[in-house]
């Protein structure tokens, strides 16, 4: 069996071990205050992660080092990384010394392009979790790349949180019932902006746009808020507390659609020419029209799939899916 660490171990890294242990030989789970190393039977493992679940950090346990991590890695290891962390540079120095990555962290994958290029220099990290949780947005665009098809725009619906929130004000919602529903379903971050903003969007984006060969930063893709401007420097108690100054501009905006036969979407849009990620008025029954809650979904529009895009559309969120895509991605490099 080959040997796998996990570097991450809150909800998705612990899914992950859950779903690896029949096929690899866990070596290491490491988190911020340090690691647990191997050898350890399944049930122990499941016994670590369960305290970590509970509270305890890894360092602490009976088992638990401190220190650096990737020091205690075995050769030719495989590395799950489930953080949010931008270390690009670190996991480079990773494939450096023989490992292939699997990650679910967007981060270093949105850092310098020279270190994109050589994080996935010889197909040594795979991100299939990246972009769309369990769902196969990376492998598809590779695929349509690597046979040969023209791939002219990639168009989707790539946050559920911000799709949960459009769906509920074509419901009638008004924005600010529809972003404190959100925040207690737990579905935004503790400050709701950081999801408004568009930047995680923007984030996959320019992952898939970096997959199809386009050498973009971050700063080339144009984001567009769900706030104004003079709402960034607001305490999150204040930013709460002004929410319903929002609600009569969605409301207009999402009426004008419908008197058109159409409805609001957060889209990203990739084109050769560019990327944008922002508020787009869609036909109520295309693909993302139709697209309702949660859910996500990307549309590919190629030399092949020219008449009608190819889709591919579900949960676009969750512990467990995003584990098991990290897990093909592993598997694939058996």
């Amino acid at each position: 069996m080959h040997n796998l660490a996990i570097y991450g171990f809150g909800g998705v890294g612990r899914a992950v071990l859950a779903q690896a242990l029949p096929h690899f030989n866990l070596a290491l789970v490491a988190d911020r205050s340090g690691y647990v190393a191997g050898p350890l039977s399944n049930e122990r493992w499941l016994a670590v992660a369960t305290a970590k679940a509970q509270g305890a950090t890894l360092a602490s346990l009976p088992e638990g080092s401190s220190g650096d991590w990737r020091a205690a890695l075995p050769a030719g290891c495989l590395v799950a990384d489930t953080t949010a962390e931008a270390n690009a540079a670190q996991l480079v120095e990773l494939v450096g010394r023989g490992m292939r990555l699997a990650l679910a962290n967007k981060k270093p994958l949105c850092e310098d392009l020279n270190l994109f290029q050589a994080l996935v220099a010889e197909r040594c990290t795979r991100y299939e979790a990246t972009v769309g949780a369990g769902l196969p947005i990376v492998v598809t665009t590779n695929l349509l790349r690597d046979t040969g098809d023209q791939v002219q725009r990639i168009e989707g619906g790539l946050s559920g949180t911000l799709g949960f929130l459009l769906s509920s004000i074509e419901q009638g919602q008004p924005y600010s019932a529809a972003v404190r529903e959100a925040k207690a379903l737990g579905w935004t971050e503790p400050d709701p902006r950081d999801d408004l903003g568009g930047v995680d969007v923007a984030r996959k984006a320019l992952i898939l746009a970096r997959t199809l060969g386009y050498q973009w930063n971050l700063s080339d893709i144009t984001i567009e808020p769900l706030y104004p401007a003079e709402f960034a420097d607001l305490s999150i108690a204040e930013f709460m507390a002004q929410l319903e100054q929002l609600d009569p501009g969605y409301a207009q905006r999402q009426a004008e659609a419908v008197a058109q036969g159409q409805t609001l979407r957060y889209v990203a849009a990739i084109t050769s020419e560019g990327a944008r990620v922002g508020l787009q008025a869609v036909a109520k029954d295309s693909p993302l029209g139709s697209l309702k809650g949660p859910d996500n979904m990307v549309a590919w529009t190629t030399n092949r799939y020219q008449e009608r895009p190819l889709v591919v559309r579900g949960p676009g969120a969750g512990v467990e899916v995003t584990a098991s895509a990290v897990l093909f991605d592993l598997l694939a490099f058996r």
